[in-house]
């Protein structure tokens, strides 16, 4: 890696070292206030499932790290496209589990209530608590992820977008749960159980594009940018280099994604009336490896004709 690139890395680290520290805070301190809601125990839950994706991205970014051997010749850097796999999964699963919990209970018509508590001498309305733990605990997932999104483009981590995606976002969880709290407290007693399942549906959203996500890069699918919204620029650059090589008829390549770097596959038709030898071979294989440091692997194959899959594309329609 480059040392800037080094440098982000370090720093997304540090950031998922603190965000699950400021998860064990949030569990802590919603957890402490739950009461008989529906809508906070799925904000709790959310709240501990938000430990995966951090996890998953210090245990993935540690195994991709590893060389490759005898044993793991391509390496080990489908970690990370399998600890997306795992965070994804996770949260889908405990998504639909919290839709049927919360939908149950609103056919069941179950009366959530709220009641007071005393502190200090004082008696007041546990809702009051209840809420603000939610604007307490809102505001730094918010915060880290913004700076976690800044990390993700230059890292080429999709584990680490998905983290600060789902963090970023924390604060529509908080503003249903509080609606849902308010609710209890003007006798709607449906409100807690429906903002349960507003919360449930985003993390069903979270983890459903997640899944398709990672499971589309583990399938060898197209490479594309970091937050899966369109081929990764790094395709047309590959294509450009071999289309400056003079004594090529045709080219074309094929990109995969091994979860934070790339492996090329070059293909080139030579002209009749040129020659060449290894070392032209591996001149290509030299700089398309410098195009990018995320091109981690580069074959050069030199054929007749080239792979239907692997010929060039209207960049319009890609």
């Amino acid at each position: 890696m480059p040392e800037d690139v080094e440098g982000a890395l370090r720093r997304a680290i540090k950031l998922e070292w603190v965000t699950i520290g400021v998860l064990v805070v949030t569990v802590s301190i919603i957890f402490l206030v739950l009461g008989n809601s529906q809508a906070m125990k799925t904000a709790w839950i959310e709240d501990m499932l938000s430990f995966i994706p951090p996890i998953a991205f210090l245990v993935g970014v540690q195994i991709a790290g590893r060389p490759a051997s005898v044993e793991r010749p391509f390496g080990h850097h489908r970690a990370i496209g399998i600890a997306h796999l795992v965070a994804a999964t996770a949260l889908a699963g405990m998504a639909v589990y919290l839709i049927i919990d919360s939908t149950m209970k609103l056919i069941a018509a179950e009366h959530p209530t709220i009641g007071g508590i005393t502190l200090f001498g004082q008696t007041f309305w546990l809702g009051w608590l209840m809420i603000a733990a939610m604007v307490i605990t809102s505001v730094p997932p918010v915060i880290l992820g913004r700076m976690k999104l800044h990390l993700a483009p230059p890292l080429h981590n999709k584990v680490l977008f998905a983290d600060a995606d789902m963090n970023k976002a924390d604060w529509m969880t908080g503003v249903a749960v509080i609606v849902g709290v308010l609710g209890i407290g003007f006798g709607l007693w449906w409100a807690d159980a429906a903002a349960a399942i507003v919360v449930s549906f985003s993390i069903l959203r979270d983890g459903w594009v997640n899944v398709r996500a990672a499971v589309k890069g583990l399938l060898d699918a197209r490479a594309t940018t970091y937050d899966d919204t369109e081929p990764h620029p790094l395709l047309h650059q590959v294509q450009d280099y071999l289309d400056g090589l003079d004594w090529a008829e045709d080219t074309g390549a094929r990109v995969r994604d091994e979860g934070q770097v790339f492996q090329v596959e070059a293909f080139v038709v030579p002209r009749p009336t040129s020659s060449i030898d290894i070392d032209a071979l591996e001149k290509v294989r030299t700089g398309l490896k410098n195009l990018d440091w995320k091109v981690n692997d580069v074959v050069v194959a030199p054929v007749r004709t080239i792979p239907d899959v692997a010929r060039k594309r209207d960049r319009t329609t890609t």
